[in-house]
């Protein structure tokens, strides 16, 4: 078979097939979204595929057959007369600009009204012109309107925390898509995506109509990858991967599952793979994180400091479902956004509408923790810093306590005074530890209780408890008396116990800390 062509960050229908990229089939959901409604919202995450997904909408409507050769929607019995399609897309534009907003949309009416003839009036502003737009586009055509509306929040997603401009947006949107309901006469179809659908910002008070399928069965799997679709179209790229990591298919498989699976939109879906990163990890030959470079919101992260919520206890949160569709962006819970911004999934089903969130994979959970830690800590990225990740590694890979914790009491002197909290130690020392390379768990369970930190190394296991404003002794007292340490005596690997306490004095602000060796 000839050599994979990985369509990373295309989103053309179009090119994708005309160009013989890699196309996974998600057509056979045309004929379903069709008799689903006139108005409907679809939320997923970021580089999830939604805008590809319009796209091969937008072909569909345009009539377009020829693209949709040896596809489910060429045999599905569709009727392939064209409608005028008005397609936009705010996922780019500058919207820290007040007036970035209204510059975009603009420059999409213009364009539309140039394919249909549409002389504006000045003095008619965004809200107007489209509702002309739409009136003129049915009459020059005979047919009803087909409206595409992609990542309609990022105007709101990228300005957060201007409160003025964020209201200002928010105006102008809910003003926009007023129109839907007013000029539904005309409208054949429309399909509006986003990561968050806001219940608080009345963006669709007026479209009471507008039917969320974001957490339904019936399309749980339109966006990302299933397994079972992974392996149907990319086994090739897949074991060229594996030929170059020097070990079997299943292996690799393994490792991008964990990497890059794991995504849960209802409780009877599939867990799916994230579509961007695994295109990526394929044609670089490369298994990295790659989603967080690619424009993910990053004020949760802020959130997240500045409510002081230790960072491992996000993984277990519950949501009910009414929780997980409608949240307010300023709502003072960070996790239903943070289920719909992708950053948790549905990790199982507790009933009556609860569910349980977790991180869905590795990528996300590492990316995120490399998002918080700089908020605490700024330069733990300079290379020539002496609170470098890579320094804290080797304290640990090498078997050194000792300089861990010197290099970590020294780091908390430096952080702000007024950042001085029994969470910001905790955090940071999480972070320092899971980020530096090393397998770390939080309050890990045992039969006598749960330490606060364990970290592992190829040749070391540490054991760490935390107090704050209490004593060392204490500390220790505690890992001794629970054995925390005990479920590793038939380990081969040195262990350390590391007991701390974080003293928040004004006088004597500082960490202190005992260090015993168990056993190797």
């Amino acid at each position: 078979m000839d050599q994979l062509r990985y369509p990373v960050g295309m989103q053309t229908f179009s090119k994708i097939i005309e160009e013989g990229y890699v196309y996974v089939d998600k057509t056979h959901y045309i004929k379903p979204l069709l008799s689903q409604g006139q108005f409907i919202f679809l939320s997923r995450p970021r580089r999830f595929g939604k805008s590809l997904l319009l796209s091969t909408l937008e072909a569909y409507f345009e009539g377009r057959r020829d693209l949709f050769k040896g596809l489910a929607a060429d045999s599905d019995g569709l009727d392939w007369t064209p409608s005028p399609v008005l397609h936009f897309d705010l996922n780019t534009g500058k919207y820290s600009d007040p007036m970035g907003l209204e510059k975009r949309l603009i420059r999409h009416l213009e364009n539309h009204e140039r394919k249909y003839d549409i002389t504006p009036r000045n003095d008619d502003d965004v809200a107007l012109r489209f509702e002309n737009l739409i009136a003129a586009a049915h009459e020059k055509t005979g047919q009803k309107v087909v409206i595409l509306i992609d990542e309609y929040d990022k105007p709101l997603l990228d300005i957060e925390e201007n409160k003025e401009l964020y209201e200002k947006n928010q105006r102008i949107l809910k003003s926009f898509f007023g129109n839907l309901k007013s000029m539904d006469r005309y409208i054949r179809f429309a399909f509006i995506t986003g990561v968050a659908r806001f219940s608080r910002v009345s963006i669709f008070s007026d479209l009471n109509n507008l039917d969320d399928i974001s957490l339904e069965d019936a399309y749980s799997d339109i966006c990302g990858w299933s397994e079972k679709e992974l392996i149907e179209y990319f086994t090739p790229g897949i074991r060229a991967l594996a030929e170059k990591r020097k070990e079997d298919f299943d292996t690799t498989l393994r490792e991008l599952r964990g990497y890059y699976d794991g995504y849960l939109f209802t409780d009877e879906g599939s867990r799916l793979y994230n579509p961007f990163s695994i295109l990526k990890a394929l044609k670089k030959m490369k298994i990295d994180p790659y989603w967080f470079d690619s424009g993910t919101p990053t004020f949760l992260a802020r959130r997240i400091k500045n409510l002081r919520i230790f960072p491992p206890a996000i993984n277990g949160q519950t949501c009910s479902r009414d929780e997980l569709i409608a949240v307010g962006l300023n709502d003072r819970n960070p996790i239903p956004l943070m289920f719909q911004t992708g950053y948790l999934t549905i990790g199982s089903y507790l009933g009556d509408d609860l569910y349980e969130l977790r991180f869905p994979n590795r990528e996300v959970e590492k990316g995120f923790y490399q998002q918080l830690l700089p908020l605490y800590v700024p330069d733990v990225r300079d290379p020539f810093s002496p609170f470098n990740f890579i320094l804290f590694r080797k304290d640990l890979s090498e078997g050194r306590p000792e300089d861990f914790m010197k290099r970590l009491a020294i780091l908390l002197k430096a952080i702000p005074y007024d950042d001085h909290h029994e969470s910001t130690y905790r955090a940071v020392t999480f972070l320092i530890a899971v980020l530096s390379g090393t397998p770390a768990l939080a309050e890990h369970h045992g039969y006598k209780g749960r330490s606060d930190l364990e970290v592992f190394t190829h040749k070391f296991i540490y054991v760490f408890e935390f107090k704050y404003d209490r004593s060392v002794s204490e500390a220790m007292d505690q890992i001794h008396e629970r054995d925390y340490a005990g479920r590793y005596a038939l380990d081969p690997r040195t262990g350390y116990l590391i007991g701390a306490n974080f003293n928040d004095s004004k006088e004597e602000r500082g960490l202190e800390y005992n260090i015993e060796r168990v056993k190797g």
